[in-house]
């Protein structure tokens, strides 16, 4: 693993933006971390600093998961993403949208930890 991976977390919920980036700053393997609150925020943020890894809340207003995944994997397909939702149905729109994982947020934090360690 090289120095760490950047990573950006767009949810429309402050607190589950807070909730993540607390649980990755106690993660070694992290060296940067960037918040976005939608989904034109985050593809503005992307084309700005090129995170390694995207957490992508699935259901937001202005521009919901899945459309910012489809923008983002068409433009920088090096980017992995990674969809988290409480609901379901939104897995197989999300992986079809070019996600390379859908996590449940009902998940434990160790379950995200794993999947941010197989694709760092």
């Amino acid at each position: 693993m090289r120095e760490g991976i950047r990573v950006l977390i767009v949810d429309d919920q402050a607190r589950t933006r807070q909730s993540l980036t607390a649980l990755l700053a106690t993660w070694p393997h992290v060296s940067g971390i960037q918040q976005a609150a939608n989904g034109s925020e985050a593809v503005h943020m992307v084309e700005q600093s090129q995170p390694d890894v995207i957490l992508m809340d699935a259901r937001m207003p202005d521009m919901d998961g899945v459309e910012t995944t489809r923008i983002v994997k068409a433009r920088w397909p090096q980017v992995k993403v990674v969809v988290l939702s409480m609901y379901a149905d939104y897995r197989a729109d999300a992986l079809s949208a070019g996600a390379d994982v859908f996590v449940s947020k009902g998940d434990s934090p160790e379950s995200l930890l794993a999947v941010m360690r197989s694709l760092a």
